[in-house]
Order: C-alpha cells, then structure tokens, then sequence
C-alpha cells in the first residue's frame, strides 16, 4: 500500500515520549527529581493535528509526572506511561476507543516499540533509532527526537492528508 493512501486512513497519532517527544535523556537533580525537555515545535503540531480532528496520545515504558503534565498540557486523551509490553497497552488501547490498526500512526525510537511499529497503519522513528527499528517503519525523519522530529512526522500526515493549507490559514492573515 502506497504510504499516502496509509496517511489517508489515519485517525490517532501516538507517539514514545524519550527518544521521540525528549532527547531521550533523563537527568535528576540532587534531590532526584527528573527533568525533560520538550521541543516546543513538536507541541504546537501535536495541537495541529488536534485541529484537523485527529486524536493523540503517548505509550511509554518509564513512569513520569512530567510526561503527565505534558500531555495534559497538550490535551492529549490517550496516555499510557509505565507500559513495559507496549504491544499490550496498544491493544488495550484499540479496543477501549474502538479503533483498527489502519487508523493508529506511531512514532517511536528503540526496540521496545518493534511489536507497535510493526502493527501500526503508518510507523516512523528518528535517525538515532537502531537499524532494527528503522528496518521496520514507513518512514525515518531527518530531525532528531526531543528537536522536532515528531513536528516533522506531523507535518507530513497534515500535508498529505491535505489538512495543511487549511490550517496554515490561520496564520496567513
């Protein structure tokens, strides 16, 4: 199946969080207390996406108030942190809201994410992922995670779903 026609059958966008959403590192403080970055492009798209009426959510292995936050910030509604079998909290995820594997896109960056990416409608990962992952997915973006990789993977589906004009509108005036 061509990659456009995939673009054309998706309805929820689900991404990692470390690796993908945050560089991937994990730094604490003395007091232990985790800190992440988010790459603010990658956020605003996440609300893009949003607008165009898709749904968006996050599966991720590591338990973390931060990621939380983030995604309550982002008015994310599917969010699953400490899912150390992702392939069973993405089942649990299509029967709860009712979906088909031909309606989830996934992006995600290490071999945790193999059995997802594998099952998705339209997968992608970052440069940085293992050759074991990136032999796996539809596409491979030029920005790294946590510095607009997940804006990059967005702006493709709106681009070839169509959507992106009609939202670009908004900023033309």
């Amino acid at each position: 199946m061509r990659l456009q026609e995939k673009v054309q059958r998706i309805k929820v966008v689900i991404f990692d969080v470390d690796g993908v959403l945050s560089d991937g590192k994990i730094t604490y403080d003395v007091h232990g207390v985790e800190y992440k970055s988010f790459n603010v492009r990658d956020g605003h798209r996440i609300k893009l996406l949003q607008r165009a009426g898709y749904r968006t959510g996050i599966i991720t292995g590591r338990q973390s108030p931060i990621v939380g936050h983030r995604a309550r910030e982002l008015e994310m509604t599917m969010v699953y942190q400490g899912a150390i079998d992702k392939l069973v909290v993405y089942e649990e995820l299509k029967s709860t809201h009712g979906l088909c594997d031909e309606q989830i896109a996934y992006m995600g960056d290490d071999i945790i994410d193999i059995p997802v990416l594998r099952r998705v409608g339209l997968s992608a990962c970052v440069p940085e992922a293992p050759d074991e992952v990136r032999r796996e997915v539809d596409m491979i973006t030029r920005n790294r995670g946590g510095d607009g990789a997940a804006a990059e993977f967005i702006e493709f589906i709106l681009r070839e779903a169509g959507h992106w004009p009609g939202l670009m509108e908004r900023y033309q005036r």
